[in-house]
């Protein structure tokens, strides 16, 4: 074998696995017509039910703008407790979850858990006081821990790993999209009910959008399908042998309908004894912490010397373009997918790069545009970054696949607990400490990502000579 075959080799046993091909045959045209047909009932019911969940988790700020900070007699202090104790639910409960859900069908799961939520949200309209907006927030965070790493078991186990970007691009365009308009459908909702029925606009707020959540996980539970073995209300025989057959040729592990598969522990056991689980949760974590940014961009708008209202809209063309580079980057990304870890380090340079020359510069122009472009790459490297996670767990067991990638997004989202005290008003405008850490972060995301694509070359490469 030539040098040149022997490295292909150890690329392809690095991303397609080293596991035999199925023995059934593949028609290409027939398997572009099912990815399609995956793609028509996963992709348009997930991204609504995540815009949906982006918005729930969020809308507490607008409510609080909109007349709850006075009516309940919020301090400071209370207000950033409400926000946090949202997380601590959030992370604690994600491995949990998805160790419940990888033994029962996803399609039942993910929606009961949505409508829960949303019927939660509808209860704190009725709030009276610190205490019970606390409590609700908890219970909502414990709830929704069901579904990020939920979607992305249900992802990593439909698509091979060469097609996971696209579809985790589309994933993560929800949130984009949410931080874009959310604000302003918000704004538009407790404006135009306020005092309707005698119910102020900021509890209409949480009732209109627990209504819509609730509304649409009950549609959901007819629309997701369970995992490939066991979906045989929305696909024929042929397109689940299909479906596992695929899977196969980039040894992405599926469970069989008869198989018990393992236990919790042993599954903990095999997630953990993983060594890749650790630089992309190091990595995950950094993109996320250094993404906590998004929760200021009204601020840092309105401190470059725009006007409240003006600085609302201003923030707009800031995810327009993220939502545009991120999507594109979905495509490059799963063409050269074995490059993966390589195109996140790269994005999370170009948010550094960004981030530092801000501390720096303190014309609003500048500042703006620079902002634009640090939105794009952390947004984008977000996405990337969880189809990195799911193809890359993608050989192990179903279970412990599921707890990878739970406690993945879960440590990334505790960064959402800390990354909220990063640009305190204090620190208005320069914000010197809150770029300066998100700097920091990015340079942790790029070491963790660039040595997990290293390391990952050099096992497949080890496995190929001994092959």
């Amino acid at each position: 074998m030539s040098l040149t075959d022997s490295k292909q080799h150890a690329e392809d046993v690095e991303y397609a696995g080293s596991g035999s091909a199925p023995s059934f045959e593949i028609d290409p045209e027939e398997e572009r017509k099912l990815v399609r047909k995956i793609d028509l009932i996963i992709l348009p019911t997930m991204w609504l039910m995540y815009l949906l969940s982006y918005m729930d988790r969020t809308n507490i700020g607008n409510a609080k703008i909109a007349g709850m900070e006075q009516d309940l007699k919020l301090t400071s202090g209370e207000y950033s407790i409400a926000l946090v104790v949202f997380f601590i639910g959030y992370v604690l409960c994600e491995v949990p979850s998805n160790m419940i859900l990888s033994r029962v069908n996803p399609s039942a799961y993910i929606p009961f858990m949505m409508f829960l939520w949303g019927i939660v949200t509808i209860c704190m309209a009725f709030i009276k006081t610190y205490h019970h907006l606390v409590g609700l927030r908890v219970v909502v965070g414990v709830l929704e821990a069901s579904f990020a790493p939920g979607i992305m078991m249900l992802l990593s186990s439909w698509y091979k790993k060469s097609e996971q970007s696209k579809r985790f691009a589309v994933y993560i365009s929800a949130a984009i999209l949410s931080g874009a308009f959310g604000g302003l459908l918000a704004g538009a909702i407790t404006q135009g009910l306020e005092g309707a029925h005698g119910i102020r606009g900021w509890r209409w707020l949480f009732i209109v959008e627990g209504a819509c959540t609730s509304g649409w996980a009950i549609v959901a539970y007819f629309i997701l399908p369970n995992f490939p073995a066991t979906s045989q209300n929305k696909f024929t025989a042929r397109e689940i042998e299909l479906a596992i057959a695929r899977l196969a040729t980039e040894n992405v592990t599926a469970r069989g309908a008869d198989d018990k598969g393992m236990g919790h522990r042993k599954a903990l056991k095999a997630a953990f004894k993983s060594w890749e689980i650790y630089p992309l949760t190091i990595g995950y974590m950094a993109i996320v912490g250094s993404s906590t940014l998004s929760y200021f961009y009204p601020t840092l708008v309105k401190g470059l010397g725009y006007t409240s209202h003006m600085a609302q809209y201003m923030t707009v063309p800031i995810y327009a373009v993220a939502f545009v580079v991120n999507l594109a980057n979905g495509f490059v990304a799963d063409k050269y997918n074995r490059y993966r870890g390589l195109i996140i380090a790269g994005w999370l340079i170009l948010a550094l790069v960004t981030s530092a020359i801000v501390v720096g510069v303190y014309n609003f122009t500048a500042r703006y545009v620079l902002l634009v472009i640090m939105a794009a790459g952390l947004w984008t490297a977000n996405g990337c970054g969880l189809s990195y996670g799911g193809s890359t767990f993608g050989s192990m067991e179903p279970e412990a696949r599921a707890i990878a990638l739970a406690f993945m997004n879960g440590m990334g989202n505790l960064a959402s607990i800390y990354g909220a005290y990063l640009y305190p008003s204090s620190d208005a405008p320069k914000y010197i400490m809150g770029f300066s850490v998100t700097t920091a972060m990015c340079f942790t995301g790029v070491v963790a990502y660039a040595s997990a694509h290293f390391l990952m070359l050099r096992k497949a490469k080890q496995a190929a000579g001994s092959a």
